[in-house]
């Protein structure tokens, strides 16, 4: 286990919340790592890394090494920066999960304070019209609605097992926050089937990014722009297939995006990779069958065209036409789609 566990993001990778079946007691116990010596030093790094605000900043890579005095007095310096606070990249749902865990094998009261505050923190980032931006800040593409790498999906995945009264959460959440979490969830729902693009009259799926007062698709960096996303609509389409007795609203939406993803598959090119002159492992774009189907990650909003694009914003329809940094650092394409279909086949059997 400890060679598995290089920082707080690779332990956190193994509780992919958003990824699992929504259903009680499908978070994952790891007893025999919870509550050891190297658990308690990633506990007090959570607790010293949590901004004044509730929330914590992403990408943090160091959580399992013993802090110095000098290097404690150091973050706790910076505990009032709160603009970095966020639920990008698994951030603060994560480091909520796992306090959660260690709680349960060393019941501290100080894991319930933090994880009370960084419940506070997720809700403050929600707009009345039940969408979540991403960071505590409040200036460009930050404030969107963002389904970009399933944030807003992971703060409602931790939400719903939270509703379900999974034990786990059961010690830090009264019943006054539960009926803030329900009133919550309920309007990111809303949100979620307000944002489904429509195509000529038609729905289909989501962007990345929503604008927080139009709701229409939205930028977010120059390469990101406004698009249908292949990528982000499988979590928000999964999240939607969980939910009991779903509405007819529901169901629509669900069958909307599920017809999108199997009219728009690509499945007569693959991305495959070769040495270029330079000696650098290279992504190309080829012709071919093998493997599985794929979608873009963006797609034009009224063509479904994928596309990509560098940090100009020029929208090309070929990675080999962008700069080798973009088009090697970034996922164009998914084969993420393919999960949801023998998941949508047993939830329309349990329709009828």
């Amino acid at each position: 286990m400890r060679r598995l566990i290089v920082g707080l993001l690779a332990l956190l990778m193994m509780l992919p919340l958003a990824a699992m079946p929504l259903h009680k007691g499908s978070l994952p116990a790891r007893d025999n790592w919870y509550g050891s010596p190297e658990s308690m030093i990633v506990a007090e790094n959570v607790l010293l890394l949590q901004r004044n605000n509730g929330g914590w900043a992403k990408n943090y890579r160091k959580y399992r090494q013993e802090m110095t005095p000098e290097e404690r007095k150091q973050i706790k310096a910076i505990r009032a920066q709160i603009s970095e606070s966020t639920i990008d990249n698994k951030a603060t749902y994560s480091e909520l999960v796992f306090l959660a865990h260690q709680y349960q094998v060393n019941p501290d009261k100080r894991y319930i304070k933090a994880f009370k505050r960084g419940l506070e923190f997720m809700l403050s980032l929600q707009y009345e019209n039940g969408g979540f931006k991403q960071f505590s800040r409040d200036k460009g593409y930050y404030t969107h609605i963002t389904y970009n790498d399933n944030a807003m999906v992971n703060v409602l995945t931790l939400f719903w097992h939270i509703l379900q009264h999974d034990a786990l959460f059961d010690p830090f959440v009264n019943e006054a926050m539960y009926a803030r979490i329900q009133d919550s969830f309920d309007r990111a729902i809303d949100c979620i089937l307000k944002t489904q693009y429509v195509q000529n009259g038609v729905k289909t799926v989501w962007c990345a990014q929503h604008d927080e007062f139009t709701l229409a698709p939205a930028k977010a960096r120059a390469y990101e722009l406004p698009s249908l996303s292949g990528s982000e609509s499988v979590g928000i389409v999964r999240l939607l297939m969980c939910l009991p007795n779903p509405s007819p609203e529901i169901q629509e939406a669900v069958h909307a995006a599920m017809a999108w993803f199997e009219a728009n598959r690509i499945t007569d090119h693959r991305v495959s990779y070769e040495i270029d002159a330079d000696g650098l492992r290279n992504r190309i774009w080829i012709e071919s069958t093998k493997g599985n189907d794929l979608w873009g990650r963006f797609c034009e909003l009224d063509t479904n065209r994928p596309f990509c694009a560098d940090r100009d914003g020029i929208v090309k329809y070929d990675i080999s036409e962008i700069g080798y940094e973009r088009r090697n650092g970034y996922g164009w394409y998914t084969d993420a789609p393919i999960q949801l279909f023998p998941i949508y086949e047993t939830w329309k059997q349990g329709l009828r």
